[in-house]
């Protein structure tokens, strides 16, 4: 199946609102969206690795997508996480996904036999899901946690898939994300997956970004891709300086208790990450403060 879809512009990867219980808080859930849904986001991202999809059951994550999508405009997309190891499974949650609302999945490379998993491999498992899959997929590039990698070449040879339009970038690598934007063509969509490199992404030919970030500074954010459509090149690369210890402090640096920490600060809801991921400590929380402060997030 294939369906024609824009992903240019700014994905938050929002983060899964959690009660004091481990509970999803769905009224948190719906609230966060409200805030959001005020800026001119071009979707979301639910239950990606922000969203601690990995930590969250089958039927949770059913729940969720069925509840951001009642408070998601259907102008904005919502693009569902739904990678799983094997590609039965994958599909399964990707038609589920579907059910439940979503515009498009996510799908992070299988890689927990990561030796076995080559370029034929990972190429046959998106070949698979597209043709099975009611909505577009996303191939899901993130070695940093899979530590499978997929190169540009075999990237290129899954977009090939009418249904295989686009992928998140997370390597960092700025060469290898414009390899890969040459070697897949001009119809498939390469989202640049930090806001640390979201400039230097965009000018060798990302569509957009999926970007933490975003999630607590998407004016920000919103704001650097006008620049850099404007060819205001100076400010942009100012902009983009700007971004980087804020954004290392919501994601290398403290991760995903970080950025739902900074929500917190923030007024909206973060809330506690679940088990075995831990929650910042107050020093870290106190250091995390001064650099959201430094940086004009916080007054």
């Amino acid at each position: 199946m294939s369906q024609e879809i824009s992903l240019r512009g700014v994905f938050p990867p929002i983060p899964t609102p959690f009660d004091g219980q481990g509970d999803v808080a769905f009224g948190a859930l719906a609230d966060n969206l409200a805030w959001w849904n005020e800026y001119d986001l071009r979707g979301y991202i639910v239950l990606g690795s922000n969203g601690e999809g990995v930590m969250v059951a089958e039927e949770e994550k059913i729940a969720v997508w069925a509840a951001a999508r009642k408070a998601i405009p259907s102008s904005r997309l919502m693009v569902a996480g739904t990678g799983c190891q094997s590609t039965r499974e994958t599909i399964t949650l990707t038609r589920r996904a579907a059910d439940a609302g979503a515009d498009a999945a996510l799908v992070w490379t299988p890689h927990y036999f990561k030796a076995k998993m080559t370029a034929d491999s990972l190429v046959r498992h998106y070949e698979e899901l597209a043709d099975a899959s009611p909505i577009p997929i996303l191939i899901y590039n993130v070695p940093g946690f899979t530590g499978v990698t997929m190169s540009p070449a075999a990237v290129a040879r899954a977009a090939r898939h009418p249904n295989v339009v686009g992928m998140k970038d997370t390597t960092g690598n700025i060469a290898q994300l414009a390899e890969t934007v040459r070697l897949a063509g001009p119809d498939f969509q390469v989202l640049a997956g930090s806001a640390s490199y979201f400039l230097p992404g965009l000018s060798v030919g990302a569509a957009g970004g999926i970007l933490a970030l975003a999630n607590i500074a998407p004016d920000r954010c919103l704001e650097l891709f006008r620049l850099f459509q404007e060819g205001r090149w100076q400010e942009a690369a100012e902009l983009q300086r700007w971004m980087l210890p804020v954004n290392h402090a919501v994601t290398t640096g403290f991760g995903i208790a970080g950025l739902k920490a900074a929500m917190d600060m923030m007024g909206h809801y973060g809330g506690p990450v679940r088990l075995p991921l831990l929650d910042i400590e107050e020093e870290e929380r106190q250091t995390l403060k001064k650099v959201l402060t430094q940086g004009g997030i916080l007054s």
